[in-house]
C-alpha cells in the first residue's frame, strides 16, 4: 500500500509501468487506473477497461476486467486470499476473485466481498449506490465461516441498495429491483426479480428493451 501511495500522483503511463514491474500486473496500454489502491495478487485489465478514483481492493487472489469494463469511485473490494488464509479451509477449490465480463460495470459506492468469487457477465451493471455483494457468512449449524460464489448473468441490471447473498445467481437479461435481497439462485432469464426476499415478479419482453441490446458499456 505504501508503494502505491507513493506513486499515486505519478503520470499514468509511468505508474502503469511501475505497477507491472512491482506486481507483475497485466494492464493493457489503453486501460486506466485512477487514484486508487489495488492490492490484488493478480490484476488483468483488457483494452479500455478502467478503475476510477478512490477504489480500494484488498489482497484478493485475482481481479480480472474484460474489454471496456469499469469500476467506479468509492467501491470497496474485499476478501481473504486463498494463500495463507486460515478461514474456509474446508472449501478445497475456493477462488477469491472478482471477474468482470466485457462492458460490465460497477457504479460508485458499492461493497464487493470476493471470498467465494464474484462473476459479473458481459454488459451487466451493478447500478445505483450502496449495494452489497456478499459471498461469505457464518454457518451457524457448523459454527464456521462458509463461502459460495455469486453469479450475475449477461445483460443484467442490479438496482440501487440491493443485498446479494452467498451462492445466489441472477440469470441473463434480468433486472433485480432496487432495495431487493437476493437469497437464492434463479435460472429463468428475461425476468424482473425484486422484493425482500427477491422473487420473480414478471417476465420481460427482451426484444423491446434497448438496454438488453446495447453494444457499449456506457448508457447515455
Amino acid at each position: 500500500m505504501i508503494f502505491q501511495l507513493l506513486i499515486m500522483f505519478f503520470p499514468w503511463g509511468i505508474r502503469r509501468r511501475l505497477l507491472q514491474w512491482k506486481y507483475g500486473y497485466k494492464i493493457d496500454a489503453t486501460a486506466w487506473i485512477g487514484k486508487s489502491i489495488i492490492l490484488a495478487r493478480k490484476l488483468e485489465m483488457s483494452p479500455y477497461s478502467r478503475i476510477h478514483d478512490f477504489v480500494f481492493c484488498k489482497k484478493i487472489d485475482r481481479l480480472s476486467m474484460e474489454e471496456d469494463s469499469g469500476i467506479a469511485s468509492l467501491t470497496y473490494i474485499t476478501g481473504f486470499p486463498t494463500l495463507g488464509c486460515h478461514h474456509f479451509l474446508h472449501i478445497k477449490d475456493r477462488k477469491c476473485e472478482l471477474i468482470l465480463g466485457r462492458s460490465a460495470g460497477i457504479t460508485s459506492r458499492h461493497y464487493v466481498d470476493c471470498n467465494g468469487g464474484v462473476y459479473i457477465g458481459d454488459f451487466s451493471t451493478i447500478a445505483g449506490v450502496r449495494s452489497q455483494i456478499l459471498t461469505h457468512s457464518i454457518d451457524v449449524y457448523t459454527n464456521r465461516q462458509d463461502a459460495r460464489p455469486v453469479r450475475v448473468g449477461r445483460y443484467c441490471f442490479v438496482g440501487t441498495c440491493c443485498v446479494i447473498l452467498p451462492g445466489t445467481r441472477i440469470p441473463d437479461y434480468s433486472i433485480l429491483g432496487g432495495g431487493s435481497v437476493l437469497t437464492k439462485q434463479y435460472t429463468e432469464k428475461g425476468c424482473l426479480y425484486g422484493g425482500v426476499p427477491a422473487r420473480q415478479l414478471k417476465r420481460l419482453q427482451i426484444e423491446e428493451i434497448p438496454y438488453f441490446h446495447r453494444e457499449q458499456h456506457s448508457v447515455d
